[in-house]
């Protein structure tokens, strides 16, 4: 059985020869590009298991692209890693912020850039497995893996933090959870998360899912729950 598929993103040939080498060892599926648009058309129609990306690359950079995947809900759900020589504070938090799961800073350890993408891949595995199954709750239908809700059998189109809200909220009805809570839990992939900006994501959650939306309760000076 192959291993993951990796995307390698760097506009270095030493690099990505020595990086696509060493992960090929491993028994890996290696892509590599040296260009952050073509980075975005290969996770688009591939979806790799896994993203390396560079930072400083030609035209479009990697914050850019890190950003366009992170709000694609075709792509949201690959985990990147931003390799780069980009070391100070600033440009890790940014990066983390824009949803990277890891960041590698050149020069690195062949062997610590393998050992994190093992911990990051395992990670991933064990959430798709706790999250790819269809969920049915009074009358929703939500479906992780296609990135689909169903209301009374017609679909309601959400962004990516509004779907990561009810999907969070809808695993665990009756639980009330605090607007840090719901935060922690999306990460605002696609919306600036904060705690006044929840309030805003659940007003409009319940306005697209009409009659669905009455199963978010507001819980006075603690947060919500989804009904049971």
């Amino acid at each position: 059985m192959p291993k993951e598929h990796i995307l390698v993103v760097d506009d270095e040939e030493d690099i990505l020869e020595l990086v696509r080498y060493n992960l090929s060892k491993e028994g890996y599926r290696i892509s590599c590009t040296a260009s952050g648009e073509d980075a975005l058309t290969q996770a688009r129609s591939q979806l790799p298991d896994l993203i390396l990306l560079d930072l400083m690359l030609p035209e479009m950079d990697g914050f850019e692209v890190c950003k366009i995947l992170k709000n694609d809900p075709k792509t949201m759900h690959i985990p990147i890693v931003m390799l780069t020589a980009k070391g100070e504070e600033s440009d890790i938090v940014t990066g983390l912020e824009l949803g990277a799961e890891d960041y590698v800073i050149k020069p690195f350890s062949q062997r610590v850039l393998i050992a994190r993408i093992r911990t990051i891949l395992r990670r991933k595995k064990k959430h798709d497995g706790d999250t790819a199954s269809v969920l049915r709750i009074h009358n929703l239908t939500i479906n992780p893996a296609r990135f689909e809700v169903l209301v009374d059998e017609t679909p309601i189109k959400l962004t990516a933090t509004e779907f990561q809200i009810l999907h969070f909220m809808a695993q665990h009805p009756g639980w009330v959870f605090t607007r840090s809570q719901i935060i922690d839990s999306v990460k605002g992939t696609d919306y600036p998360v904060t705690d006044r900006s929840v309030d805003v994501q659940i007003v409009g959650l319940r306005k697209k899912l009409k009659t669905a939306g009455k199963h978010i309760e507001t819980v006075r000076g603690i947060g919500y729950r989804f009904k049971e």
